[in-house]
């Protein structure tokens, strides 16, 4: 037997060495956000070109260099497009350093939908690398998953370990609306307590912990300078927390505010890793992409950078005049092209023509004296003479006519066509893509792009979580953001104010709402349906989320019915949010509208009056909430029985709101369908008590 010991010993090493050698990964390609559209209606965001290489490049390229070899790219939207690229790229060559590259395909409409489907697939089968398909990063993680290892051995419940950035309290890239606080305890890098809290003034700047959690550590820190790119390391353990909670949606908000929560149920720890350098950004939404393309431009991103070639084919060279410059370009004897530029290959820049801090596609043919300034122009982008484009992005194939003038914030989408002489207004987006709504498969409004143009403005879908202005002002909210070469990188200086936009996965659809001119009051709305819908997750007190609310109220002076709105944006959502993890719609009304009745109670006031128009106020926000979503006729159906049932809206109310003339204008018709049989019985059930009454007499 004492002979045995040494033999088992000395197997060891080779098995650690094996361990090491089969880190996983797992990509979601999906955001299941909307902050691209109309772009992400074609195409998925992972392929959208960042200085003219698709997202995933750079994502594959971290794990390449993290030393990963299989991997598991999790597709939603546009998976077959995904497969395709992948296949024909350089991952896919018997020189790839990844021994696995497998696309998983799934219904899935949140992360938490794709980490339980992971789950049941079985296949991850040790440390796995949780990151995003947006990701661009430098950062070496050896130190972080030689810590994590350290840990995992000693204590089998530390179970994750993320990856965060040092940033300053104040620096550009940090959240506007809502900051990630982490609360620590620094002698063992564990995360205890994680919250969003409001940023604008006074508004909710607090955060609530248990003070058992401060008797139990001797020294915590509260951390709201770190910057977080979701880049976790993760064990096993993670994917069946995530099963073991169908209400875990989002990685932070949900996860893991959820499991350190739940310590003393669960027992696991989450740890942090905080790095003081390196590059790391997520590309979120537009104003992170404009910031990070500005990164790769001055070299923040090194080696990151254009001239490196990552995608196959790619042969771009860093000029004297401090341009990127594939082979092929042809810039005509009075063209002028300034620095930060990005010129992909067989573009052609004509006579008078100037461009200046822009990216232009391969093959994109520019007019004589065009103007291009702080745009981005993908492949096969067609420019006619005399045009302005300003601070715009113009997806490939598309055509812009002669004299035409495209302002700042615009989206152009796939293969449009504007006509000559046209304008394209300031955060318009305009697209030919078919809706799912939409029987035809494209329309034109020639009021947009004019009578020999192609395209339509795309106006926000509630499904899809989109606004038409508030998502493409995020490309340059801050006006001489677009001329600074600052970078998103620790190492530059803090005192620059170009802000990255912050990780909106808690709330997807907030900007979402259709223009409401009675409810004006965009911040209140966004704020006050954000802290709602947070609450009904958290599944916090009726009366802490009406105390809450009610602090938004007289803060930003919100009317009534302004309150209204946002309480029913928030109830919907979460409705809709149980149902696609499987509650039944009936059920998932009952249980939101049962459980927070008293908050209704709080905002509907009219129950001693003839007219309810607290109540018919009531009704019709749900109802315009529920006109452009699917299975909308079910679900107004469905919540006018339930508050008829808790006798939050009276019988009067429900009718008085029936033959409201609101409730028939514009698409509100299309929803009411089924609801008539319901609104029949009522009527029914009236003519009976009246006739009974005057039997009485």
């Amino acid at each position: 037997m004492p002979s045995k010991a040494p033999k088992v010993k000395g197997k060891q090493k080779p098995q650690e060495e094996q361990r090491e050698e089969s880190l996983q990964a797992v990509i979601l390609a999906d955001s299941y956000e909307p902050w691209f559209t109309p772009f992400t209606l074609e195409r998925p965001r992972c392929l959208l070109p960042l200085t003219n290489t698709p997202l995933i490049e750079y994502t594959l390229e971290f794990l390449a260099h993290a030393g990963v070899h299989d991997i598991f790219v999790y597709c939603g939207s546009h998976t077959e497009q995904v497969e395709k690229y992948i296949n024909a790229s350089k991952w896919k060559l018997p020189s790839s350093p990844f021994k696995r590259l497998l696309l998983l395909k799934s219904d899935a409409t949140s992360v938490g939908d794709a980490m339980r489907d992971l789950d049941n697939r079985g296949l991850i089968t040790d440390d796995f690398l949780l990151v995003n398909g947006d990701l661009v990063s430098n950062i070496s993680i050896e130190p972080a998953l030689e810590r994590h290892r350290g840990r995992r051995e000693k204590d089998k419940n530390a179970i994750m370990t993320m990856i965060l950035r040092e940033a300053g309290i104040h620096h550009r890239t940090k959240a506007t609306n809502h900051k990630p606080v982490f609360i620590s305890d620094p002698t063992a890098d564990r995360c205890l307590h994680f919250e969003e809290i409001h940023a604008s003034g006074n508004r909710g700047r607090h955060i609530s912990l248990d003070p058992d959690l401060l008797s139990a550590h001797a020294e915590i820190e509260i951390r709201e300078d770190l910057i977080d790119c979701q880049i976790d390391i993760c064990t096993p353990d993670v994917l069946g927390l995530w099963s073991d909670n169908f209400d875990y949606q989002s990685v932070r908000t949900s996860f893991l505010f959820g499991v350190l929560k739940d310590y003393e149920l669960h027992g696991k720890t989450i740890h942090m890793h905080i790095l003081a350098d390196q590059y790391a950004a997520r590309i979120r939404n537009l104003r992170a992409y404009d910031a990070v393309s500005r990164d790769m431009m001055g070299r923040w991103t090194y080696p990151l950078c254009p001239d490196s070639n990552r995608a196959r084919g790619q042969n771009y060279r860093y000029t004297k005049n401090k341009t990127y410059q594939e082979s092929g370009v042809s810039l005509s004897r009075t063209g002028k092209v300034g620095p930060g530029c990005v010129l992909g290959r067989d573009t052609v820049i004509r006579e008078g023509a100037t461009v200046r801090g822009s990216t232009l596609g391969r093959n994109c043919q520019i007019g004589r004296n065009v103007h291009i300034e702080g745009s981005y122009l993908w492949d096969n982008v067609v420019v006619g003479d005399g045009s302005t484009i300003k601070k715009a992005v113009i997806a490939e194939g598309a055509v812009i006519g002669k004299g035409c003038t495209v302002e700042a914030g615009a989206l152009v989408s796939f293969n449009v066509r504007v006509a000559d002489n046209i304008t394209i207004k300031k955060s318009r987006k305009i697209t030919r893509a078919k809706l799912r709504d939409s029987g035809a498969s494209e329309r034109t409004d020639i009021a947009i792009v004019g009578d020999e143009g192609e395209g339509y403005e795309y106006a926000a879908h509630s499904d899809d979580g989109s606004d038409a202005s508030n998502i493409s002002k995020q490309l340059y909210r801050n006006p001489q953001a677009s001329e600074s070469a600052s970078s998103v990188s620790t190492l530059q200086s803090e005192e620059l104010d170009f802000e990255q936009a912050e990780d909106r996965s808690r709330r997807p659809s907030f900007m979402s709402e259709t223009s409401d001119e009675s409810a004006p009051n965009k911040d209140f709305h966004v704020e006050a349906t954000a802290s709602i819908l947070d609450g009904l997750q958290k599944e916090d007190l009726p009366e802490n989320i009406f105390l809450e609310l009610n602090a938004f109220r007289m803060t930003l002076d919100a009317s009534q019915h302004e309150v209204r709105r946002a309480v029913v944006a928030a109830f919907i959502r979460r409705i809709t949010s149980l149902e696609s993890n499987g509650v039944g719609a009936r059920e998932a009304v009952n249980r939101v509208f049962s459980k927070y009745r008293s908050v209704i109670e709080r905002i509907v006031l009219d129950k001693e009056t003839d007219d309810k128009p607290d109540q018919v106020d009531f009704m019709l926000c749900v109802q315009r909430e529920l006109v452009a979503r699917e299975r909308g006729e079910n679900y107004l159906l469905f919540v006018a029985k339930e508050v008829y049932d808790l006798e939050l809206v009276e019988e009067d109310g429900i009718l008085k709101w029936w033959v409201d003339a609101r409730s028939t204008e514009g698409g509100m018709g299309n929803v009411r369908g089924l609801t008539q049989q319901f609104i029949s019985f009522l009527e029914e059930a009236e003519e009976d008590e009246s006739e009974e009454d005057e039997n009485d007499e």
